[in-house]
């Protein structure tokens, strides 16, 4: 689509209020949506991760969701490729998707390597920073090659994966998440009981 039939296709658009709104889910829900924002290197626990602390979530009674990396790009992301543009365009993606996911009083939760902060604040911004938790799992990259079951390290310092983040592609790390786990070092449990601790010490799961 041009510039200009996007510019012509966006006036014919309007934003529909809807009555049943976020407040009146959360309220039904319980507690509020926010979106639980998991990014580090490809090996080091977000997945994993992600998964464990919505098991505990879910066990509490709370109304979850995981969006995985991998999951997405066999669906929505299926169309996009490696590069910079095609993994600016996949976090977009799933930034507004997580978005209506909290808004519809889901505490939602993502694992995506999402290696650039620009990506990263862009979602931000789009689901606004009172309700966007950016947890680092912050493993280093030999650790992060030690646990690669797929082979995909080796295949991108081989030169046969391009565009591989921590090999051939940049990985820059939060300058100021909100909780930094070092998925290194700490086991799952202690990782999990890490962001619990920080979504109860904030008052997030329950402020309704």
């Amino acid at each position: 689509m041009t510039k200009l039939n996007q510019k012509n296709s966006e006036k014919n658009i309007k934003w529909h209020n809807l009555t049943i709104d976020r407040r009146k889910l959360e309220r039904m829900r319980g507690h509020k949506g926010m979106v639980i924002w998991f990014t580090g290197l490809s090996g080091s626990g977000k997945s994993t991760l992600a998964n464990a602390v919505n098991e505990v979530l879910h066990s509490e009674g709370l109304s979850t969701y995981v969006l995985d990396g991998d999951n997405i790009r066999h669906g929505l992301c299926k169309d996009l490729g490696f590069s910079d543009e095609d993994r600016e365009e996949n976090i977009r993606r799933i930034g507004e998707v997580a978005n209506l996911f909290m808004n519809a009083g889901i505490i939602t939760i993502t694992a995506f390597v999402s290696p650039f902060i620009s990506d990263r604040n862009k979602v931000r911004k789009i689901v606004g920073s009172a309700d966007f938790i950016e947890v680092h799992c912050a493993a280093n990259i030999d650790v992060c090659e030690s646990r690669d079951t797929k082979g995909l390290y080796k295949k991108a310092r081989l030169g046969e994966i391009k565009d591989f983040t921590g090999i051939s592609s940049p990985y820059e790390a939060p300058e100021s998440a909100e909780i930094v786990v070092d998925t290194g070092s700490l086991d799952l449990n202690d990782s999990v009981q890490k962001v619990i601790n920080y979504l109860k010490e904030k008052d997030l799961l329950y402020g309704i």
